[in-house]
């Protein structure tokens, strides 16, 4: 089998849609499966579906797919339509955070030349706050380390507490649960 043509791309692309389409209208593995059967005889609407499940056998004519096979394939389908979406995702927030860096650069711009021909401190105030918004976004500000320790700086003591001395310890140290 090798790879499939423009048309048959497209109506795999199509076949992947209706797969997550369905998922998300809360439609169990099974159902979606046999809808997108290739096999009328498996196809719950009695059709065969472009580039459906199980298409070489029916194109074969041999006997269709299992159920436990048709879900499988629906199960791999939707799996794929969510990597395609989430890749194209990742684009476009790497496209929009590009973006928004050259938004940064000409903000900046505008405030220090501001800020250094006029020597105005707001001026040098907005040029580091954006110079932080910038840094924020592109991630060039290094990770602050955290360390946990316990009295004195010494090592932390792990006890076995129940479940009433934990909610009583959250209850002192956290203002929320007041």
């Amino acid at each position: 089998m090798g790879r499939p043509d423009k048309a048959a791309r497209a109506a795999i692309a199509r076949r992947r849609s209706d797969a997550i389409d369905l998922r998300l209208a809360g439609v169990d593995w099974l159902t979606i499966a046999r809808k997108l059967a290739a096999d009328p005889a498996a196809n719950s609407d009695g059709i065969a579906y472009p580039q459906g499940y199980g298409i070489e056998r029916y194109r074969k004519a041999t006997d269709p797919p299992s159920d436990e096979a048709l879900i499988h394939a629906a199960c791999r389908d939707v799996r794929a339509a969510l990597a395609d979406r989430r890749a194209e995702l990742n684009d476009d927030v790497d496209e929009l955070r590009a973006l928004e860096a050259d938004r940064l650069d000409r903000l900046f711009f505008v405030a220090y030349k501001k800020a250094v021909r006029d020597q105005d401190l707001a001026a040098i105030d907005r040029t580091l706050r954006i110079m932080e918004r910038r840094a924020r976004l592109l991630g060039l500000d290094m990770p602050v380390r955290t360390e946990l320790s316990g009295h004195d700086g010494g090592p932390v003591q792990i006890e076995n507490v129940t479940a009433d001395e934990l909610d009583a310890l959250i209850a002192l140290t956290d203002p929320v649960a007041e």
